[in-house]
């Protein structure tokens, strides 16, 4: 009985370790939002900084986005003109590969792989600058950190990632026509069948929800950068945390994203 009490004791204590964690971490984190944006309108933009950013972040990635999406649609036409087949609606696989991936594929697909590459770059960086005081030296320098680290990162990562999706779009649907035309389906069916379902707000629903996934892993990242202690063991716990939560985190908010986009 006693070993049971015990037990339960320990439990509601981790648990309750655990919740105070958490809504600690939530703090830090909404405090390093609200320093972000108010560094935006101040002076000394840090412009070439951001531009490398982009650089690093957008074109470095496309590579690897646009690989993801030419074999996903490539996988997502075999298997939908095969389904489709059963009820005679073979023909009409353009139109669900268009819907796909412009409405979920594309920026979720984008997300994740980004959150996988640049957010734990992200991390890596300024973890390791954190864990040799570097990330001190620029204070001590009367610079902010949060300006000179944090705002360019974050500025490429949110103009940066629609960018990817749009691109990751046409990959998608064109790697979705390469697999229909050996099916059977012609190519200008195919691509009226996109045209007439994927409309222009479809489209931008997408994209919206990439300037909020860009945002969020790209101040999670930064986060847990800032965050990271323990030497370089420090930087590569922080890195998997990095895209353990981001992940979730665009997983997540694309539910609540869609849900709030279809009420308008």
């Amino acid at each position: 009985m006693s070993s049971a009490i015990a037990l339960g004791g320990g439990l509601l204590q981790a648990t309750g370790r655990w919740f105070l964690d958490t809504l600690d971490e939530l703090g830090r984190f909404s405090l390093l939002v609200g320093r972000t944006f108010r560094v935006l309108p101040r002076r000394g933009f840090p412009l070439l900084e951001t531009v490398r950013q982009f650089e690093a972040i957008t074109v470095r990635s496309s590579t690897i986005v646009l690989i993801t999406a030419l074999f996903t649609g490539m996988v997502l036409a075999l298997q939908t003109a095969i389904s489709l087949a059963r009820f005679g609606a073979k023909p009409y696989t353009g139109s669900f590969v268009g819907l796909a991936f412009v409405l979920e594929l594309g920026p979720v697909l984008t997300a994740l792989v980004v959150s996988g590459r640049v957010g734990a770059g992200i991390t890596a960086e300024i973890g390791a600058m954190q864990v040799s005081e570097q990330v001190d030296a620029i204070r001590a320098l009367g610079a902010d950190p949060i300006q000179k680290l944090v705002l360019p990162r974050m500025i490429a990562t949110t103009i940066g990632l629609p960018m990817l999706t749009m691109l990751a779009n046409v990959l998608g649907i064109l790697g979705g026509l390469m697999i229909a035309s050996q099916l059977g389906i012609g190519a200008n069916f195919y691509y009226q069948s996109v045209i007439n379902v994927v409309t222009l707000p479809d489209l931008l629903s997408g994209l919206i929800k990439t300037v909020a996934f860009g945002w969020t892993l790209s101040m999670v990242a930064c986060h847990q950068g800032l965050s990271t202690t323990g030497g370089t063991v420090g930087v590569g716990r922080a890195t998997t945390r990095t895209v353990v939560v981001s992940s979730i985190a665009v997983l997540v908010s694309d539910f609540f994203l869609t849900k709030l986009i279809l009420m308008f």
